[in-house]
């Protein structure tokens, strides 16, 4: 039998607080960043234009969530827990997790993405099963390379034409790979 992978549905570090989103996180998140060309810039989605947009993309999260395809978590300072600063998501791939983070404009810069992805990825390399952390950023996106350094990982290399990044470019984007490996035997595959 093989084994689900999955974030647990709270997760907390030093200073944040992480649940697993609802689509009651909709208005909150539009208000936060979903609705901020600065701070989609470098996503793979436009911003959005209104409440029901989100609430949809937050139904097809719950939905990925309830398949073991993908986990996503709502981020909170834990001194202003009503307060949404932004998103973090997980996608499982056999033996590696892949991350992407959003964050609202006001808190970048002040270590929130770099002590949660650091927690992450830590959390991931805990699981027997997962040798390899990863996240890619757009090659032009200094800031979120740094979070990623950060969080322990490793620039790999540049992956080319290989985001699709509709708020700067009609054309598929380069971006930078980073990933933090754990040593040691990996699982047989349930197949073997």
């Amino acid at each position: 039998m093989i084994e689900r992978h999955c974030l647990p549905e709270r997760f907390e570090t030093e200073n944040y607080r992480l649940r697993r989103v609802r689509v009651a996180d909709a208005a909150a998140i539009l208000a936060a960043y979903a609705a901020d060309p600065a701070v989609t810039r470098y996503l793979a989605w436009k911003p959005h234009e209104d409440v029901a947009e989100t609430a949809a993309f937050l139904e097809a999260a719950s939905d990925a969530w309830e398949r073991g395809e993908s986990f996503r978590l709502a981020a909170f300072h834990r001194e202003r827990p009503g307060d949404l600063l932004g998103m973090f998501g997980a996608r499982v791939h056999g033996s590696r997790v892949n991350y992407g983070y959003v964050l609202k404009a006001s808190v970048w810069g002040r270590g929130c993405a770099s002590e949660i992805m650091r927690r992450l990825v830590a959390h991931a390399l805990s699981h027997p099963a997962i040798f390899r952390a990863e996240a890619f950023c757009d090659i032009e996106n200094a800031a979120s390379a740094r979070v990623l350094e950060k969080a322990g990982m490793v620039r790999e290399g540049v992956l080319r034409r290989y985001l699709d990044a509709p708020n700067l470019s009609d054309l598929p984007r380069d971006c930078v790979v980073h990933a933090k490996v754990r040593q040691g035997r990996c699982a047989p595959m349930p197949w073997a």
